[in-house]
């Protein structure tokens, strides 16, 4: 295997994140399912943004915050993401490359606005999405640069990458190019939700080897095995899976491959604020960890890390250097 020009690279859907705190009235008043992801046309998202209070805004997207987490830890970090030319959509580019990300995919000069999603914190510190795809789901397989992905150590894709049709060609073509250079390809199921839509289609992405390393949290593990039992949905995961983390908020996580299941704690935390970004930021960890060869065990004491940090303020970017915190953890950086 050639070296790498960037340690990880991800593709996702560009979002830029307008996040308030609420409570359960709003989200009854807007016919919302609390904790998911649903998907919104552009009258929608004016409605609900007209009727949200303060706002903080800042760039999204799930992979997006994995690939600033990357970043942040120390590593080379590239991004492709579709966005708009507009307001929106520079400030989105303008935000990734200061966190230190490479980004060079061109934005769309017609088309959808750049994408948003609204972001309705409760008091419990969870998260309910409403995001409007936007300018996100005219990323193209044309958009993939074969150089780029070549010269990456590790692909990262989002499930969300499959609600557009075209995004899921990019991805496929990106995974294809990936593993030609002998690459390795991680997936994030993204959501319960979306799994639900897509599960036998990420069922034959691992099981064909499309991809690596699968990313879950415990309901997008139920939810694609159809079980309420985790155990038996983890053995499933263990046959299908050449390597698969699963998140379990407080209980740490499982790193599970055909031969072997590590279970890792979750780092202590003061106060859950806002779970936005917990998944993404473990991923960033975990990825970094990867990227360095300390071994899984170590890599997902990194994401728990990382986790443990972005959930203690609002918003799904860290806020201070988690390179730092993992220093002082005595983690390995």
């Amino acid at each position: 295997m050639s070296s790498a020009k960037y340690d990880v690279l991800g593709i996702g859907n560009a979002i830029f994140d307008v996040l308030v705190q609420t409570d359960e009235g709003f989200l009854a008043k807007h016919g919302m399912t609390k904790g998911g992801m649903a998907l919104i046309d552009e009258a929608r998202a004016a409605a609900i943004y007209q009727d949200m209070g303060p706002a903080v805004e800042m760039s999204g997207g799930s992979a997006a915050n994995t690939i600033v987490g990357v970043a942040n830890l120390g590593a080379r970090a590239a991004y492709i993401g579709k966005v708009r030319d507009d307001q929106i959509g520079r400030m989105y580019i303008h935000d990734i490359r200061a966190a230190g990300v490479a980004f060079e995919t061109q934005p769309a000069l017609g088309g959808p606005a750049t994408g948003c999603s609204y972001i309705l914190v409760t008091a419990d510190g969870e998260r309910t999405m409403n995001t409007y795809l936007g300018a996100a789901q005219d990323l193209t397989p044309a958009d993939i640069d074969p150089a780029q992905v070549a010269a990456c150590a590790l692909l990262y894709l989002e499930g969300y990458l499959w609600d557009p049709e075209n995004a899921k060609a990019a991805f496929v073509k990106a995974a294809t190019i990936a593993h030609q250079s002998g690459r390795q390809v991680a997936l994030t199921l993204s959501d319960a939700f979306c799994v639900d839509r897509y599960r036998g289609e990420f069922l034959d992405l691992m099981r064909d080897g499309t991809v690596d390393l699968v990313f879950a949290n415990e309901a997008e593990l139920r939810s694609l095995y159809q079980t309420s039992d985790f155990d038996t949905a983890l053995t499933q995961m263990r046959s299908d899976a050449r390597l698969a983390v699963v998140t379990r908020s407080e209980k740490g996580c499982v790193v599970a491959s055909k031969d072997s299941v590590t279970a890792v704690p979750a780092f202590a935390v003061d106060k859950i604020v806002d779970t936005t970004g917990a998944g993404d930021l473990f991923a960033a960890g975990f990825l970094f960890g990867l990227a360095r060869g300390v071994g899984h065990q170590m890599a997902a004491r990194l994401g728990a890390l990382a986790a443990a940090e972005v959930i203690q303020h609002i918003g799904a970017r860290p806020q201070v250097s988690l390179r730092d915190l993992a220093q002082q953890s005595g983690l390995p950086v």
